[in-house]
């Protein structure tokens, strides 16, 4: 038998003022280089509370030998989950069951033809059996405008780089 997981306290019915940003929760990934001295080719990512802890590798269709996890899958895994989550909130909120909903990300790496650096796309897939996609349609794009990931696919995210020693 599955433990029973408490929701989450989040909703978009809560009313938050204020002109700036302001962050309800922070979390902190640092990656180093491992043997070939390069995140991604022999990397580990840890968290600051040490809850996320693995290697990470190049997958086999860049040179690597896929023996770890790559950034493309967590940032899939990162987006599917949030969409999840966004969709399950509008749905209960609609008065229907979200337990069948399941979201899958595939996130392509590839070449910028722009500045032959490298971009990212992303193609979400929805299941969600016995629903009419009448009504589910409206739940997905209203997700889709509450989730943060899909936001900052649209609207970039504020990024600060800072140099430290």
């Amino acid at each position: 038998m599955t433990e029973w997981t408490r929701l989450p306290d989040l909703s978009i019915d809560k009313d938050f003022e204020g002109q700036t940003f302001a962050p309800i929760y922070t979390t902190t990934v640092t990656v180093s280089g491992g043997t070939a001295s390069h995140g991604r080719a022999s990397g580990r990512a840890r968290s600051g509370d040490g809850v996320l802890d693995l290697d990470l590798r190049m997958p086999p269709e860049l040179g690597g030998d896929g023996q770890g996890t790559n950034p493309e899958q967590l940032f899939a895994a990162g987006f599917a989950a949030c969409f999840h989550g966004a969709l399950s909130l509008v749905a209960r909120q609609a008065a229907l069951d979200p337990a069948a909903i399941s979201v899958e990300a595939t996130v392509a790496f590839g070449r910028d033809p722009e500045d032959g650096g490298y971009l990212l796309h992303v193609d979400l897939r929805v299941e969600w059996p016995d629903i009419d996609p009448v009504v589910a349609a409206p739940l997905v794009e209203q997700a889709d405008s509450l989730c943060p990931y899909t936001k900052m696919a649209l609207r970039g995210t504020p990024t600060t780089i800072r140099l430290t020693s």
